[in-house]
């Protein structure tokens, strides 16, 4: 049994608390900005026993907390992790864990240094989904093409077109569509491919006066083959990501969760690869490999601790690249 407390309380926190029910994590505690937020939550959980934490500061003393949960705001995420492995307590936090490399790297470093777990809440990395489109991999002969999209118009979206500025479009906050969806365009890229010989063009589109990107486009190069990544927050797309090969297609429905994974063979035979699975289900694999690792279980789910962790530093490198190319391209407008 590990207890953690959840340092957040959107909706991605409250589908988290669900999916790690069973697991061997057990709720303890809700860190929130203000008590009666905090109240709020734990009420809409039914779970008047829970403490709430006001402040990050709040929960570094309490022992009998383990690991914490972040899904605070992006611009959060370094300093409240920093603190909280400070505090002797392991992390998971919502991407991005960091908004720079840099900032990863040191708290990679400072979680390596105290023997402790710093995990980024990536979804996909952990199912068995991952593994099977690995596999089949082989069966494309060349690839020829990559096709990775991840466009969901916000619930938030009307609110900023009626003037406000929800968080998630709020720059601020460091956050917007490239944090928010384009990563998950490029975590499946450099997991499947390695790094990229170039970037040939990025695009991160503002459109609405004072608020973050809402969408993007990258095009980078491999040896044998372009990829092209698209995002939104702002429309909603009705295709799927696609790795094209000269003897067939791999198709992936939903980019950050695996599911809808299936090989589309030259001769029109179609196989599908997984099983369906809610997304409480699909994060349940995010949640058990955090347990087993907590536990020092070592080897995790369908990725290694160590693989893991050097992705996404690599993921934070090339975001890094992608955000310098496209204020490049809009200088030279």
């Amino acid at each position: 049994m590990v207890k953690y407390a959840v340092v957040g309380t959107s909706l991605i926190t409250q589908e988290f608390i669900a999916a790690a029910a069973g697991t061997g994590l057990v709720l303890a505690g809700v860190c929130s900005r203000s008590a009666e937020r905090g109240a709020a939550f734990t009420a809409a959980l039914n779970r008047p026993d829970l403490r709430v934490y006001v402040g990050i500061d709040a929960l570094t003393s309490q022992d009998e907390i383990a690991a914490v949960y972040i899904a605070s705001p992006n611009v959060c995420h370094y300093a409240q992790c920093d603190r909280m492995l400070r505090a002797g307590k392991h992390v998971l936090c919502e991407k991005p864990l960091a908004v720079s490399s840099k900032e990863l790297m040191a708290l990679q470093t400072l979680a390596l240094q105290c023997g402790l777990v710093l995990m980024e809440a990536i979804m996909y990395l952990h199912t068995p989904m991952r593994r099977a489109a690995l596999e089949a991999l082989p069966r494309l002969g060349r690839i020829t093409g990559v096709q990775i999209d991840f466009s969901q118009r916000s619930s938030r979206f009307d609110r900023l077109l009626a003037g406000e500025l929800p968080n998630i479009f709020n720059e601020t906050l460091c956050a917007g569509a490239f944090n928010d969806l384009g990563v998950y365009c490029v975590y499946p890229l450099l997991d499947f491919f390695g790094e990229p010989e170039a970037l040939l063009t990025a695009r991160l589109r503002q459109n609405y006066p004072g608020a973050a990107d809402t969408s993007g486009t990258a095009l980078l190069r491999y040896p044998d083959f372009d990829a092209v990544l698209t995002w939104s927050k702002t429309g909603q797309s009705c295709g799927v990501s696609q790795i094209i090969g000269e003897r067939g297609t791999l198709c992936i429905r939903s980019i950050s969760q695996f599911q809808g994974v299936a090989f589309n063979a030259q001769d029109g035979t179609v196989t599908v690869l997984d099983s369906p699975l809610t997304k409480p289900e699909v994060m349940r694999y995010e949640a058990q490999a955090f347990y087993q690792l907590c536990c020092g279980e070592g080897a995790i789910s369908q990725v290694t601790y160590g693989e893991a962790s050097a992705l996404a530093l690599r993921v934070a490198s090339w975001m890094e690249l992608i955000r310098k190319g496209s204020a490049q391209c809009n200088q030279a407008k």
